[in-house]
């Protein structure tokens, strides 16, 4: 057939491209002072070029057999029930607070006023779902050199409002999963896991080796390109539960009551023979609406391209495990000049980033290293928002006192705040970069008094 060839010398000259364009700079030389060190970026070869062009030929632009494939492999390899991609991590995030404010949930649903401990180090977007809701954050601080919630403040951060936890696993480094899970179960709170720097972290579970965004009820996940796997823009939340499954497609299928995938009807064979609200009998069920929601699905392109990143994200979790550990080595003799990151007992972090924590007596600055790592061609990066509270989207809030809680005085947020950064370590860095990210830091504080 004629679309066979033409389909057949696509793939061809793709693949001919990849070599020629994208592995030929992928493949380009370091060169030391010159070269630019990405924190983090996309690895792809071209699988995902073909994948993608064999979802435009298909032409099938919204979710389709490819989103299906994904979820479902996302799901397995989590360990999971239930898979459901989305547009973005950010997305992921809003979906899974979200759900947890259905009216399904009869009195366990979270209501305007209620409050939800997180941390204030961290990603807005973890915080933005909490207020945009009506709830309210009660912010606790972090432990160094976990840079994950303090356990210790928990019991101060309750309140007979509490309806929730959502933090997440800052960096790949998996916070105490245990003592925040016990925490949950003893006050009947929901949980949600912001998983999206952590994807193939695990943590021990009874001996067992579970994978991090599994522990709560919801888990999120991003695939925005820095992330562990990527597919341009997109997300995914996760569950086993079957009725935060159905709320959250829901919420994401722009809050219709109908379960059908893109392109099916009936599923339910009862499309045309159910009395639902107020309507008329044997209204279309595909337009009857339980929810108040969005659309925010990924398309079949995004999706195609996921679903070879999969392939790849083992490889990936030893990669960013290796980079990490070649770091964390041959900056073990700085421990007077940096808190060097340390992993959670228990745990078997996939890093998203090496933390460093200026000590008050390093003899530098922030801004000095940070200088002169960028000047030297390595990119580094802060610890996201600091402390989000001390942000404009904050200023209101601040001066009326209302909106939010904060439990003792952040001192450890606020240190990150002023003085820590962190560098990649993610697969498209080689030993060279590592190596020459080490000396550049362990000449820099040579020529320094501690």
């Amino acid at each position: 057939m004629i679309a066979d060839k033409l389909k057949e010398e696509i793939v061809l000259n793709a693949k001919t491209y990849y070599e020629e364009v994208h592995k030929t700079a992928l493949n380009a030389p370091f060169i030391p002072g010159k070269s630019r060190i990405k924190y983090a970026g996309r690895v792809f070869d071209e699988k995902e070029i073909l994948n993608l062009i064999d979802a435009s030929l298909a032409f099938w632009l919204t979710s389709g057999d490819y989103a299906e494939q994904f979820e479902k492999t996302f799901a397995e390899f989590l360990g999971v029930k239930y898979s459901l991609l989305v547009n973005s991590g950010s997305s992921a995030n809003f979906l899974a607070f979200a759900a947890l404010t259905s009216y399904k949930l009869g009195e366990k649903r979270i209501n305007k006023g209620d409050e939800i401990i997180t941390v204030a180090a961290g990603f807005p977007t973890t915080i933005a779902p909490i207020i945009q809701y009506g709830a309210e954050p009660v912010f606790v601080d972090i432990t160094l050199p976990a840079y994950n919630i303090d356990c210790d403040q928990l019991e101060s951060a309750l309140s007979d409002k509490t309806r929730a936890l959502m933090v997440a696993h800052t960096l790949g480094n998996p916070f105490d999963i245990k003592t925040v899970k016990n925490f949950c179960d003893k006050y009947n709170l929901w949980l949600i896991e912001d998983n999206c720097d952590a994807l193939g972290s695990r943590y021990l579970d009874n001996g067992e080796w579970r994978f991090t965004g599994t522990a709560g009820h919801l888990g999120t996940s991003s695939f925005y390109p820095p992330h562990h796997i990527t597919m341009g823009e997109g997300g995914a939340v996760y569950t086993d539960s079957v009725d935060l499954g159905i709320i959250i497609q829901s919420l994401r299928d722009w809050g219709r009551d109908c379960r059908c995938s893109s392109g099916h009807d009936n599923t339910c064979k009862k499309r045309f023979k159910q009395q639902l609200g107020e309507l008329p009998f044997g209204y279309d069920h595909k337009y009857v609406y339980s929810h108040f929601g969005y659309n925010l699905k990924a398309t079949e392109m995004q999706a195609a391209i996921g679903c070879a990143q999969l392939e790849k994200l083992p490889d990936f979790i030893k990669a960013r495990k290796k980079n990490w550990k070649l770091l964390r080595d041959g900056l073990a003799g700085l421990s007077d000049r940096f808190i060097l990151p340390e992993a959670t007992a228990g745990t078997d972090p996939s890093w998203f980033g090496f933390m460093l924590t200026l000590r008050e007596d390093a003899g530098f600055t922030r801004d000095e290293i940070v200088n002169h790592l960028e000047d030297r061609g390595i990119q580094t990066r802060m610890l996201f928002a600091g402390n989000i509270v001390r942000h404009p989207c904050f200023d209101e809030m601040r001066r009326t006192g209302k909106g939010y809680r904060i439990v003792g005085d952040l001192r450890n947020t606020d240190s990150v705040t002023e003085n820590a950064f962190w560098i990649g370590v993610y697969p498209g860095i080689g030993d060279a970069m590592i190596d020459f990210m080490a000396e550049e830091i362990r000449a820099f504080c040579g020529n320094r008094k501690g």
